[in-house]
């Protein structure tokens, strides 16, 4: 069902200065940030050969990921990402197995159907799949 990793979610308490670590220390391409008020989250990405990383910082003190950095305050991974050709068979398959699928089908950061499944399901990971 799945198929390649997509992304690595980091959430971090500066975005600019992660930003900034990962272009001018490690060479990194990084993306401009991105905000994404549907999601509560501005966003950069850094490009590698082979997937991609997502820096994630919280757009408001009602962004889901404010609780994460108030438990961790200096960041961390977040989510994992993987690939699904067909999300909504996805999320039946994965429901009729008894997962658990966290709110609804919506647009992710680039515009492609994502969804989220509970960590406690995914040996204590959160999992998100996006469509492609």
């Amino acid at each position: 069902m799945i198929g390649k990793l997509n992304h690595v979610a980091i959430v971090v308490p500066d975005l600019e200065k992660a930003a900034a670590l990962y272009r001018d220390t490690l060479g990194a391409q990084v993306s401009e940030p991105l905000e994404l008020p549907e999601h509560g989250v501005s966003t950069v990405f850094i490009t590698l050969p082979n997937s991609k990383i997502e820096l994630l910082h919280p757009l408001g003190e009602h962004s889901p990921i404010a609780k994460f950095l108030a438990k961790n305050p200096a960041g961390g991974i977040h989510h994992i990402c993987y690939e699904v050709l067909d999300i909504e068979a996805a999320a039946f398959k994965l429901q009729q197995q008894g997962a658990r699928v966290l709110g609804d089908i919506r647009p992710g950061a680039h515009g492609k159907p994502v969804l989220f499944l509970h960590p406690k399901d995914f040996c204590g990971t959160l999992i998100e799949l996006e469509e492609v």
